[in-house]
């Protein structure tokens, strides 16, 4: 059976067997208690209220949630939460997470209440154009979201990520006495969450790692938005997370102010592993005909609902109004956070007096800094090399410059080269190991990612094929629309990946990653260029970055090393003969090598001809006017482009009169040249396609 490990005041023992939730209850009442009076109901009443006036003014949203859950957020924000809503980016706070982000407005109502800067004139402008309190909670647009949620299971799953990146920062920079980073990381999750499978795979890996300091609050109130929960799923939550190595409790009445406390005085007693409270709610509570069904969940309740709702409460109020016994009940959020970063300062300033360089390396990991000399730490190429072999010898030869970068894969680190030699492994007990193994597990990777840059202090990358990156997709997109500079490595690129045929070579996933606003896309043409796209993406900080390699050898271009001055502008000309204005020659990756020789082909032939290598797309097109003219010239009509992919992203480099050799069916089993050879990816072909292009046919 269970244990649970924990300081026990007062019981005279330090185990406690955990046979059955009913004895677990029994025990709960024995746990140090906190007495809850009459400001306190008040206080729950009042976010259930708030919540409720945020969903009828918009005639839009989810009130059903918060109504239910009011008192278990009520209970973590003033109780335990360690926040301070003057600086919601210090450090060393707890992380809250609403992956539940169908019910922002409880989560606004919190934020409000608790001093953030969030006004009750901007809760009345919940789900409005341009206002504070948008539909779902979003990171970077209000103070005080520690993460954009809304995607079920993504919210949990960020969570995992925080909560490992404060144990990676613990172990790597806290000293005896001076714990600069030691917080807990909390969810508020619902049913729908856990049904998600990024959720599970996050959950059993968070469990595996024995993260002690996450503790997920499950609002179990057995309704989903189609209707009753059963409907779709009757398995046995808690059981599935004792099976991933969580610790697991139970309160029977969400109501219920004390039980609630005593549950998450127990959850940070535990110190061996993480601890998922499910917390008995009822949806609506409150509403006489809507609360219990899934009426409640996503639709305004109505006026004459929402009045006999609060009658329910005992609250008789007009809207958006709150008692002044409230507010002066929630400032004890503020007053302790601000007590509590204050001495964390004090503190950060002797370490730095008693570890000067350890102090410099932590200022580093907050703030995201690279100290690297780039010409000296990059390694230089010659000859035919893979770009994901460059990878892996490029990263091997930055990470001992940057403490602070952390890699891993999903089950493919010998095949993605991300490990990391001589820098350990992240695992339960052995936290400063700087490679993170997380199995077959792509989706939560993607989430997980985004956690620990959220969550700050590290520079996260991790590797998975590029064919795979559809399993990360709704991550990826969150990191962009959160704009978290997250690094993804993509290795087997294209269809020369080879004898795994057709279900392991991308042929849309590198149109469909460019398509995702803000997402930057690199596929190098060579290790030269691998150089330059890590360096972009480590001294960028503001937009996730996937670097595309290949499995294959391709040539180290000389050509690349003479103008990489223009490859941060994402597109670049590789080589022109005369003024270039008969042809250009486009492409990215392992391409570029036959546009260039194709290029020097024509040139001899006396083709004024110019060869562009495109790394990134994403890049090239926020450039100014003028720089992408430079390069390619609105007057050369004739133009090709390569690409061993799906074609559709460069139909706007090429205009009317040019052409795309790409590829729009699926790809095939055998050697890897050989299959490139029958797609028609070569010299010859490439050559005798530009010849066409010139000659207007």
């Amino acid at each position: 059976m269970d244990q649970l490990h924990f300081d026990a005041v007062g019981f005279g023992c330090t185990r406690i067997r955990v046979l059955s939730y009913r004895q677990q209850s029994k025990w709960l009442q024995g746990v140090k208690r906190m007495k809850f009076d009459t400001v306190d109901q008040l206080s729950v009443n009042a976010l259930r209220a708030l919540s409720i006036d945020q969903v009828e003014q918009a005639n839009s949203g989810h009130p059903g949630l918060p109504m239910g859950a009011a008192p278990m957020a009520y209970v973590l924000w003033s109780k335990f939460l360690n926040v301070n809503p003057k600086n919601p980016s210090w450090a060393n706070r707890d992380r809250f997470v609403l992956s539940a982000g169908h019910g922002s407005a409880l989560l606004y109502s919190l934020l409000h209440l608790s001093g953030y800067d969030l006004s009750i004139d901007d809760l009345k402008q919940f789900r409005q154009w341009g206002s504070k309190t948008p539909g779902h909670p979003e990171f970077g647009h209000t103070a005080g979201v520690d993460a954009t949620t809304g995607p079920l299971g993504q919210g949990i799953s960020m969570a995992v990520g925080m909560a490992m990146a404060e144990r990676f920062l613990a172990a790597t920079f806290n000293r005896p006495g001076y714990d600069l980073m030691d917080h807990y990381t909390y969810v508020l999750c619902g049913d729908g969450d856990l049904m998600e499978g990024v959720a599970y795979e996050a959950v059993a890996l968070a469990g595996h790692l024995k993260l002690n300091k996450l503790i997920v609050l499950y609002d179990s109130n057995d309704i989903s938005l189609d209707g009753p929960l059963e409907w779709s799923s009757t398995e046995d939550v808690a059981a599935r997370f004792r099976a991933c190595g969580w610790n697991v409790l139970r309160v029977e009445d969400g109501n219920n102010l004390e039980e609630i406390y005593a549950a998450i005085e127990q959850a940070r007693r535990v110190t061996d592993k993480p601890t998922m409270i499910e917390v008995k709610t009822i949806i609506g509570y409150g509403a006489p005909t809507k609360q219990g069904t899934a009426a409640a969940h996503g639709s305004p309740l109505g006026a004459d609902e929402a009045q006999k709702a609060k009658a329910t409460y005992g609250w008789n109020h007009d809207p958006f109004y709150v008692p002044d016994e409230v507010r002066e009940r929630f400032k004890v959020i503020a007053k302790r956070g601000a007590q509590l970063e204050a001495d964390w300062e004090a503190k950060l300033k002797q370490y730095g007096q008693a570890f000067p360089e350890e102090a410099q390396k932590f200022d580093d990991a907050l703030h995201g800094k690279v100290r690297v000399d780039w010409d000296a730490a990059l390694p230089s190429f010659e000859g035919a090399v893979a770009t994901r072999d460059a990878f892996g010898k490029i990263v091997n030869a930055i990470a001992p410059h940057i403490p602070h970068l952390v890699g891993g894969s999903a089950d493919l680190s010998g095949s993605n080269k991300t490990l990391m030699k001589d820098l350990g492994h992240f695992k339960a007990g052995s936290y400063e190991g700087r490679n993170f193994f997380y199995g077959v597990r792509e989706h939560a990777m993607g989430a997980i990612l985004n956690g620990m840059a959220l969550h700050g202090g590290i520079i996260p990358f991790a590797g998975t094929f590029l064919v795979f990156s559809d399993y990360l997709r709704p991550a990826l997109r969150l990191s962009a629309l959160m704009k978290q500079p997250v690094i993804h490595i993509f290795t087997h690129d294209s269809i020369a990946v080879g004898e795994d045929g057709p279900t392991h070579e991308p042929i849309e996933q590198l149109a469909a990653l460019r398509l995702i606003p803000g997402f930057k896309v690199f596929r190098p043409a060579d290790a030269t260029e691998t150089g330059l796209a890590i360096r972009y993406a480590l001294e960028h900080r503001d937009a996730p970055v996937a670097l595309a390699l290949t499995r294959q050898k391709v040539p180290t271009l000389d050509e690349v090393k003479a103008n990489r001055a223009g490859f941060e502008r994402g597109g670049y000309v590789l080589y022109q003969h005369g003024n270039g204005d008969q042809l250009i020659l486009m492409a990215s990756g392992s391409e570029v090598q036959w546009t260039l020789a194709a290029g020097k082909q024509l040139a001899a032939r006396g083709v004024a001809v110019r060869v562009v290598s495109m790394p990134c797309l994403d890049v090239f097109d926020e450039q100014d006017e003028a720089y992408k003219e430079s390069v390619l010239p609105s007057h050369v009509t004739k133009r090709l482009a390569i690409e061993m992919a799906h074609p559709m992203p460069w139909y706007k480099y090429v205009g009317s009169q040019g052409r795309v050799f790409g590829i729009d069916r699926f790809g095939a089993s055998a050697p890897g040249d050989i299959v490139v050879e029958k797609y028609g990816f070569t010299l010859e072909n490439v050559l005798s396609i530009a010849q066409s292009v010139l000659n207007g046919q």
